[in-house]
């Protein structure tokens, strides 16, 4: 991933066709080591191609992916003052059983 970003940095400044010692002396700039075996094979993928027509032909299949997600939990009512109280009193004993329940397991969370 590094060395397809330090790529398209280079295109973005203009740099059409970076060389692997361009790539190279992008990433020596921050401090991360190219490996030499990763970046020759990203270059000879890109080699004779349009970074541009690339990133739309990978937008296009993206926008084909299914991605639906689960609906969102249902907001809760609005809860008079005393309806808050009762909430919280009924919290409680729920907390305390749920302890309970590590105890007759025969383990607890941290053990």
């Amino acid at each position: 991933m590094k060395h397809l970003a330090a790529y398209l940095l280079l295109g973005l400044g203009g740099n059409t066709s970076p060389s692997a010692s361009d790539v190279k002396e992008v990433l020596e700039s921050v401090g991360i080591e190219a490996d030499s075996e990763r970046l020759d094979k990203l270059l000879s993928e890109l080699e004779g191609k349009d970074i541009n027509e690339l990133i739309a032909s990978g937008s296009e299949k993206l926008a084909s992916v299914p991605s639906g997600g689960a609906g969102g939990a249902p907001a809760a009512g609005g809860a008079a003052a005393g309806g808050a109280a009762a909430a919280e009193e009924a919290a409680a004993p729920a907390e305390e059983e749920k302890e309970e329940s590590d105890e007759d397991m025969g383990f607890g969370l941290f053990d």
